[in-house]
Parts: C-alpha cells; sequence; structure tokens
C-alpha cells in the first residue's frame, strides 16, 4: 500500500508542477492546457513507463534458451523472494549496473547491464539480482518507473518555459518573460525532488530485504564495492543520455561529483556495505541458509570468464 500512496504523490506533484507552470507562461489557457498535458502524461506514466524505461537503455529481452543459467539463478532468488519469475532484460553496456521496473512483481522486469556479468562473481551477480528482486517484492519498481518518467517530462517543461521566455503567440515578445525564465530555472530543480522523492531509506530496505533473499549479505555487499568502482571507470551512456532513470539503478550509473551528489537518491555506498556486513552472523540478524542455485554454485569462479554470453552453458 506504501507504493501506491508514493506512486498517488508522484503523480499529483506532477500535475501541479505542470499547472502551475502553465499558468505562469500562458495565463489560464496555459495553465488548462497544462493540465489537460499532465493527466495525459499521468496516463502514460502508470500504464507505460515501464516499458518506455527499457526502450530509453536499449534493453533486449533475454530467454531461458539465450542465458539458461542466469535464467535459472534468477527463477531460484524469486522463488525464495515469494515472487513471481520477472523478465529479464540485458542492456549493453560496459559499466556493471541493473534495475528492476514494472507496476508490480507480476509483471516486474530486471534489467543488467552486459558489464555485470563480464566483471562480476556469480555471487556477486546472485547479491544484485537479489536487491532487484527485493524492490519488485516491495512494489517500489512502479515508483521508480512513474519518477524516471515524470522527471524526464518536467525536464522537457523546462525547455517548453524558456522557449516561451522568446516569443509569445503570433511570434510577440512575452509581457511576463521572468516567469517563463523561473519555469525554465526551477524545472530542472524539481525534477531532481521527484528523484529525491524516492527515499534512500528505499535502497537501504531493498539491500537489507535482498540480502535476506540471497541469504549471504556479503554477496551483495562486495558487489557493491565493485560495482561502486567500475561505474567510477566505465561511462553509461544510457544513463547519460537519460539522466532522469538514474535513480533506478543499484548504484548511481553517472560519474562526477558536485551537485550530482547533492541531489542523488542513492545513499553512500560505504555505508550500504557497512550495514550488509553487520548483518553476517553475530551481526543481530536471523539469516536462511545461502541460495544452493545449482550444482554449478558449488565451486563458483573467482571471477567470471570475459566472454560474448558467458552465461550460456
Amino acid at each position: 500500500m506504501g507504493g501506491y500512496i508514493r506512486t498517488f504523490v508522484l503523480l499529483a506533484a506532477l500535475t501541479a508542477i505542470f499547472g502551475a507552470a502553465g499558468y505562469a507562461i500562458g495565463g489560464r489557457i496555459g495553465a488548462l492546457f497544462a493540465l489537460l498535458a499532465a493527466a495525459a502524461m499521468n496516463l502514460y506514466a502508470w500504464w507505460g513507463s515501464a516499458g518506455a524505461v527499457l526502450r530509453m537503455h536499449n534493453a533486449q529481452p533475454i530467454s531461458e534458451q539465450d542465458a539458461p543459467r542466469l535464467y535459472a539463478m534468477v527463477g531460484q532468488l524469486a522463488q525464495r523472494a515469494g515472487i513471481p519469475m520477472p523478465k529479464l532484460y540485458v542492456i549493453h553496456e560496459d559499466q556493471p549496473n541493473a534495475f528492476a521496473t514494472g507496476r508490480g512483481p507480476a509483471d516486474a522486469a530486471v534489467a543488467v547491464n552486459s558489464g555485470l556479468i563480464d566483471v562480476m562473481t556469480e555471487q556477486q551477480v546472485a547479491g544484485v539480482v537479489a536487491h532487484e528482486l527485493a524492490h519488485i517484492k516491495h512494489r517500489d519498481t512502479l515508483v521508480m518507473s512513474i519518477a524516471a518518467t515524470l522527471s524526464g517530462a518536467i525536464g522537457m517543461l523546462a525547455q517548453f518555459g524558456g522557449m516561451f521566455s522568446m516569443r509569445g503567440q503570433n511570434g510577440e515578445r512575452r509581457s511576463n518573460p521572468l516567469a517563463a525564465i523561473a519555469v525554465m530555472i526551477l524545472g530542472p530543480i524539481a525534477a531532481a525532488i521527484v528523484q529525491m522523492a524516492i527515499s534512500r531509506a528505499r535502497e537501504y530496505e531493498a539491500d537489507r530485504e535482498g540480502a535476506v533473499i540471497a541469504g549471504d549479505p556479503e554477496w551483495l555487499a562486495s558487489g557493491l564495492e565493485r560495482l561502486e568502482a567500475f561505474s567510477q571507470r566505465a561511462v553509461n551512456e544510457g544513463a547519460g543520455a537519460h539522466p532522469a532513470t538514474s535513480h533506478m539503478f543499484i548504484v548511481n550509473p553517472l560519474s562526477g561529483g558536485g551537485l550530482r551528489g547533492l541531489f542523488t537518491t542513492h545513499p553512500p555506498t560505504q555505508e550500504r556495505v557497512a550495514r550488509l556486513r553487520a548483518m553476517r552472523p553475530g551481526g543481530g540478524i536471523a539469516l536462511d541458509a545461502p541460495a544452493a542455485l545449482s550444482p554449478w554454485w558449488v565451486q563458483p569462479p573467482a571471477v567470471m570468464p570475459r566472454s560474448r554470453n558467458p552465461w550460456r552453458r
């Protein structure tokens, strides 16, 4: 229920922002058109945001025949989480990363970057997948998908305001260009606030639940450390082209400092790792036995072999 409440708040916030901006730019007529646009965007965000995010990153579906080992891993972790098997997608990016999307467990999807299965151990991959399944279980995925769509829409609104600050109807100069300029400046800030509305507490809870699903918090802890290291070395072109989706990934896919750290919804990786390692035996958290996924799991390789499809065997 909490996910649906947050979704409603996000949709209401988008409507208010569009209406206020429309009024500032075009008075009552502008507000009317903005509210109509907001209503259409709300419907699109609810029904189509998940697919839109996958298309933004050119995610390709994975079948059981394509990657039987990965498919078996996700299926057994999903069973431990008590949710249906999600659809699987791969994104051809060198940077290791992953995200989940969908309106709920019944139609959820998990997308992994190809770099994830190139440079991480199978235990680390399982820890990352378990984290994403925790998001699905808690119905965070709908909120994340909608926030990505709406943040991008607010960014477009800023450009819309900038255009109207230059010319009005019939090419005439607008009488109140300051209002449109204010929209152009405040639009990106509003987009950042929408992303921050996806609470950092959600990531901590997904870490905790993911560790419970996998049965060993070290799998995710070491995976996060490796993800953080590689995210600073490799560029995520899809996230760079669509920064409004950056909050969906398990670690921030955008490199750089400054305002990025101020507005990011991701908690510090070091703090996430510390919390996970406090869950190990003696840390006060009762865990089930680690997932025994299949025979090849008994002696996993130190590092996944580098190949075009290391899971196809």
